[in-house]
């Protein structure tokens, strides 16, 4: 059987090569006997590969048990999965067969199996060694002939090193390891899945399907998705149910996703950045600093302007570096933005073509002199300090909220705020 037909039989969606090798990898295992350890987070779909290897193997015909070993109690666990004998503790009425026996013959798949308790990996690791176990209650040996496949969502070695997880156990689990990819690392499926997603709810909700617009495709693609495919799953049932407006834009999408941590959020920031809160505060603290530095090159230019009175051409050259660092490199045509917006060049570098040189201090100013005020307003400079970065990258919202220091979510934010069009 192929990936591409396996995928169509079990409902696995994406082309991903990372998936697609896990796939790979169960196919092949399959036809033998040996365990399995599927790792990977939380929400990435792990539970489809158990039933890819037990349809796919020559135990198809037998049980298949699905455990979740997080979901039972610690005093019961040894009973759901080896049964017990009448009496052998309170509530015992009767004798019960465990999983391991009702599945004599198949497979049983063990979902979250770092969450077993130490007692019960001992008894575990026997049954994967020998093939018995022993009911509780009971001295008598029962074989049975099990295929495990199990699979979790932490990390195994650490749990290890806290002496929580039994190393021996680990590599008999782990004698076929399976690495799920989290959604963040299948960015050419985020959308593909959405797609599907937004089109079964449209059928089951008997509604238009969710459609999205350039900026919200981007976010969705660039979030990090922490709980990943059940969230995204999650997110698309709520849009679909609760927006009225089927076309979402990426404010809309926004709302959608948990802003608790940046580190959730498509942010990009300079590498001395990495690790704190980084938003409004650094971006004052940048402007700040560039308008004291801004303000120090205007006295030095007018200097200049003084000592240089009577020669515009000798000073234009002379001083056009410290011109361009004051008012930046200015692209003379507008700059298109993400989305449809234009940004147009500030009027006021125009004026510094027309910049003349006064006469000596007390002389008459030239007639063709201009004079050019310094905004002192921390707004003003900030929103500056945006319109360059946009038009220094072409548009580029990422890239500019880079430059800025800042998180592309916040630009986002700051363009809509001072109405940058």
């Amino acid at each position: 059987m192929t990936i591409q037909e396996i995928k169509n039989r079990f409902g696995i969606m994406g082309n991903s090569p990372l998936l697609e090798r896990a796939i790979d990898v169960a196919r092949q295992v399959a036809a033998t006997d040996l365990s399995v350890l599927v790792s990977g987070e939380s929400g990435t779909g792990k539970e489809v590969f158990p039933q890819i290897i037990h349809q796919l193997s020559s135990r198809k015909h037998g049980q298949y048990i699905a455990v979740n070993c997080g979901a039972i109690p610690e005093g019961t666990i040894d009973s759901e999965l080896f049964g017990h004998e009448k009496g052998s503790f309170t509530g015992a009425h009767e004798a019960r067969k465990g999983y391991f026996e009702v599945a004599n013959g198949g497979t049983i798949f063990l979902d979250e199996v770092a969450e077993l308790p130490l007692q019960t990996q001992v008894r575990l690791l026997r049954v994967l060694e020998s093939g018995e176990f022993i009911k509780v209650g009971s001295s008598k040996m029962i074989k049975t002939d099990v295929r495990i496949v199990a699979a979790t969502n932490i990390q195994i070695p650490e749990a290890i090193r806290k002496n929580k997880f039994r190393e021996d156990l680990y590599y008999r689990l782990n004698t076929v390891p399976i690495a799920m990819p989290p959604l963040r690392d299948r960015k050419e499926d985020i959308l593909l899945l959405f797609r599907k997603f937004a089109s079964d709810f449209a059928d089951k909700y008997r509604m238009p399907a969710l459609q999205l617009q350039p900026e919200a495709q981007t976010l969705l693609s660039e979030y990090r998705w922490p709980g990943n495919v059940r969230q995204l799953k999650n997110v698309t049932e709520q849009l679909s149910i609760l927006e009225q407006q089927k076309e979402i834009t990426a404010t809309t999408l926004l709302k959608y996703l948990p802003q608790d941590s940046f580190s959730n959020l498509p942010v990009l920031l300079r590498e001395d950045h990495k690790g704190g809160d980084f938003s409004e505060r650094d971006l004052l603290y940048k402007v700040l600093f560039d308008m004291k530095k801004d303000i120090h090159d205007l006295k030095q230019l007018v200097g200049g302007i003084i000592q240089h009175a009577g020669n515009n051409d000798e000073f234009r050259e002379s001083n056009e570096m410290l011109i361009n660092k004051i008012y930046g490199e200015m692209n003379p045509e507008p700059v298109n933005l993400e989305g449809g917006m234009v940004l147009q060049r500030p009027a006021e570098v125009s004026h510094v073509a027309n910049l003349q040189p006064v006469n000596n201090v007390g002389g008459p100013q030239h007639a063709n002199a201009e004079v050019v005020e310094e905004s002192l307003s921390i707004e003003e400079r900030e929103k500056e300090l945006i319109k360059k970065a946009l038009i220094k990258y072409r548009g580029k919202r990422k890239y500019a909220a880079r430059d800025l220091g800042i998180s592309e979510r916040t630009l986002y934010r700051k363009i809509n705020e001072y109405g940058i069009r």
